[in-house]
């Protein structure tokens, strides 16, 4: 096992004399070539070319010496650090950190950071990462080969977003471009780049909120909204009891995609997006998507308002992770499961049809389960009743795809 092992981070700054004492003394170097082509790296030191950090650690772990790796910006911010210390290595660490590329390629655009969301995009990751930039105002990308500004613009397709990209910070090479989302693909773009992606409204308040990232706090308490939230207008099947359990049964959250199929009021798809979750919305009535629209308005969230008939217009819709169907009956329910979400929700007004859809959807591969739900309104001065409303709720989740 090495003797000392000294993580680096290096912004394109002049080194610390900590890190030049360090370097000076260490016996192998690990780092990207432009780490390694730095005049204090010792000459007489093995060098180790940083390319899966899980391999490096190995080699790192059966060296006798002093280590040292660097790596670009605060090392302990989605960095190295993480892997290093992972318990099968053993390996005790020291860390000299320099500023985040993320703080820096904020600095460069010259805006606050606080109110951002800030995500790493690998392939295996880029579609969550797109999610994100969908559903928030401000995200920061960390990118990766195969998952830089041009594949996150061409995934972000009808979604207009402004890219802030900051190639190759702290180096002479260094430049920050902004492009609209359609057109980062027609470029290309140098490793290593940050983007940041802006659009819709503002996230913090006025002087700046009191928690990093999105406040989970903005807006209204509560899962579900009153008919009052939504003027009066909620449809059938757009019960506060229904939405509620619709809303427990999928589960939206960060980095998913959520297909709201016969949106109505707007009343789920701005409830989903409260939860932090990217939203497509579909109605086949321009008047449904204009209250859908101005739904997301009132409650400050962001979502696609997508008009047509399903399940035509959902075609050439990006994969979902969970879908409410809110309208259209067992064809558009079958054709959603088709696209295999992770878990789909919809409502039937008779058994008959709830018996239909649920078939349907074990034949599909679902774990289906259906209840009825009955709610019944209270006027309080009275207790006398004001409304009541049964329907049954039929829920699936696709076991090799669950959670």
């Amino acid at each position: 096992m090495a003797d000392r092992v000294t993580v680096i981070g290096w912004d394109g700054s002049p080194l610390t004399a900590a890190a030049r004492g360090a370097l000076g003394a260490a016996t192998l170097v690990a780092g990207a070539p432009h780490h390694l082509a730095l005049p204090e790296v010792p000459p007489t030191a093995e060098r180790v070319r940083l390319g899966s950090v899980a391999l490096a650690a190995r080699r790192i772990a059966a060296h006798r010496g002093t280590a040292v790796v660097l790596a670009d910006g605060d090392p302990g911010f989605f960095g190295v650090v993480r892997t290093l210390r992972a318990p099968e290595f053993g390996l005790e660490v020291e860390v000299v950190p320099a500023v985040s590329s993320v703080a820096a390629a904020f600095a460069r655009a010259g805006m606050p950071w606080d109110d951002a969301q800030v995500v790493v995009a690998h392939r295996r990751t880029l579609r969550r990462a797109v999610n994100v930039c969908r559903a928030h105002a401000k995200v920061a990308v960390l990118t990766s080969p195969g998952a830089g500004p041009a594949e996150l613009g061409l995934l972000l397709e009808g979604v207009h977003r402004t890219f802030v990209i900051c190639e190759e910070l702290g180096t002479e090479r260094e430049r920050v471009s902004v492009v609209t989302s359609d057109n980062a693909a027609d470029h290309a773009w140098r490793d290593p780049n940050v983007v940041i992606v802006i659009g819709g409204p503002a996230g913090a308040a006025e002087g700046g909120g009191w928690i990093a990232g999105r406040d989970p706090a903005t807006g209204p308490r509560g899962w579900v909204q009153p008919a009052e939230a939504y003027d009066g207008r909620l449809g059938e099947g757009e019960t506060e009891l229904l939405r509620a359990a619709q809303l427990a049964r999928l589960g939206p959250r960060v980095g998913d995609l959520v297909w709201d199929i016969g949106s109505g009021s707007g009343a789920f798809a701005a409830e989903a997006a409260r939860a932090g979750a990217a939203v497509i919305a579909v109605d086949h009535d321009p008047g449904a998507c204009a209250r859908t629209e101005s739904a997301a308005r009132r409650f400050g969230v962001q979502m696609q308002v997508v008009p047509g008939t399903a399940p035509h217009v959902l075609e050439n819709l990006p994969e979902p992770d969970v879908v409410r169907v809110g309208g259209g009956g067992a064809a558009v329910v079958s054709a959603v499961a088709d696209r295999r979400p992770q878990r789909i929700v919809t409502h039937a007004a008779t058994r008959d049809e709830a018996e239909l859809v649920g078939r349907d959807l074990t034949e599909h591969g679902y774990r289906v389960e259906c209840a009825l739900l009955q709610s019944v309104e209270l006027d309080t001065r009275a207790w006398s009743e004001t409304e009541r409303s049964v329907v049954f709720l039929l829920s699936g989740v696709l076991p090799d795809r669950a959670p």
